[in-house]
């Protein structure tokens, strides 16, 4: 069963992220995952918002997603995704 997860980012440095971004998708297709949206927050409706990227991935299942984030291809990316972004990175679980 397809498997979601999602990301926000609050950009500390833009180019970094940049980079990031370029080199990401790279890393999740080899482990079946294709991005299903990506936007900037356009508006905030209600609540409290503290990011202003949001994206939203789909795999084949949770250990798919597990193998992604811990692939060396992924863990290699991360001091640069860290520099550029406060990032939360979570698998949600429909219902």
């Amino acid at each position: 069963m397809a498997t979601l997860m999602a990301g926000t980012l609050r950009v500390k440095d833009p180019e970094k992220l940049k980079v990031y971004a370029s080199q990401v998708g790279a890393t999740i297709a080899p482990h079946g995952g294709k991005m299903l949206a990506r936007g900037k927050v356009a508006k905030q409706l209600c609540g409290e918002l503290d990011y202003q990227i949001q994206v939203v991935f789909e795999f084949p299942s949770e250990d798919a997603i597990e193998a992604w984030y811990e692939s060396d291809a992924y863990q290699a990316l991360i001091p640069n995704r860290d520099e550029a972004a406060y990032v939360t990175i979570a698998v949600l679980d429909s219902f």
